[in-house]
């Protein structure tokens, strides 16, 4: 997660993640931290063991079902290619780690694993939630999307008759749990309802 708005995507994410069993190393902005508490009053600090456990706790995750690694753990599996997971999400982008990771900056462990993700050609999917998108926004989402990524942006859809915010939330998440290949009950799919 980095520092976006949307910091109830990637929540809501992470449990249905959970659910579905899967193991997931969580990385986490500074910036994200403090969203995540804005918009979810949510806070996580501390030490990695305190956050993983925090999530567990939020998630209902089974123990060490969740890896926390930090920005600066550059022996963390997502590091590198012979490590790395087979797909990863990062959910909301901001705009600034596009930019970084469209250019290879590398900066932290969130920009290096997705530029691991990229050279080793494994499942990239980017949720940016930025609105309005500037040129430079477009060029980097292009030039990612060029590279293998895919850009999925938080933008929600109504043909599912929406009733609240986390009806919302969570047409967005399925819509990354379908990326991921990962089987979903948040909202059917289009035209299965139909007779």
């Amino acid at each position: 997660m980095t520092g976006a708005s949307g910091a109830q995507y990637g929540i809501r994410l992470l449990e249905c993640l959970v659910t579905s069993g899967a193991r997931v190393y969580f990385m986490v902005s500074r910036a994200a931290q403090v969203v995540l508490e804005t918009e979810a009053s949510i806070r996580l600090y501390g030490s990695e063991e305190s956050i993983q456990h925090q999530l567990e706790q939020l998630t209902g995750a089974n123990k060490d079902q969740i890896k926390v690694f930090s920005q600066e753990d550059w022996m963390a599996p997502v590091a590198s290619g012979s490590g790395a997971p087979g797909k990863m999400v990062i959910c909301p982008c901001s705009a600034g780690t596009l930019s970084s990771i469209a250019y290879g900056a590398s900066n932290n462990l969130i920009e290096r694993a997705a530029d691991v993700a990229l050279k080793e050609r494994r499942k990239l999917i980017i949720v940016p939630r930025e609105s309005p998108l500037s040129e430079i926004h477009l060029e980097n989402m292009l030039r990612l999307t060029r590279m293998g990524a895919v850009i999925l942006p938080a933008s929600p859809g109504f043909y599912n008759k929406p009733e609240s915010v986390n009806d919302l939330v969570d047409f967005v998440v399925a819509r990354i749990l379908g990326q991921l290949g990962i089987e979903q009950t948040l909202m059917p799919s289009w035209g299965a309802d139909c007779s």
